[in-house]
């Protein structure tokens, strides 16, 4: 018989990469750099999810870490992008 988590982690895993279609395609379809950027960090929003789901899994700690390094390189990436909209529309 299985459990719950054997039922929970394939449609947890489906609903990510359905997650990471959609930012993809707003990556390449977006009609504005804003909604590119935002499309960005949901996408690394969804690693940190993958990396999650895989510590559960494995159940290897150091994982857990490199969640929280993705995370925030995935923010200050964001930070520096937003940063340089801002500049290149105050310069027009």
């Amino acid at each position: 018989m299985m459990t719950t988590t054997e039922y929970l982690v394939p449609v947890l895993i489906l609903g990510l990469l359905i997650c990471c279609a959609m930012c993809l395609y707003r990556i390449a379809n977006g009609p504005t750099a804003a909604d590119r950027m935002v499309a960005i960090d949901i996408l690394g929003t969804v690693v940190v999810g993958f990396v999650a789901i895989i510590t559960a899994i494995t159940g290897k700690a150091y994982l857990l870490d490199v969640a929280l390094v993705w995370a925030l390189v995935s923010f200050a990436g964001t930070l520096a992008l937003a940063k340089y909209l801002v500049g290149k529309r105050l310069n027009e």
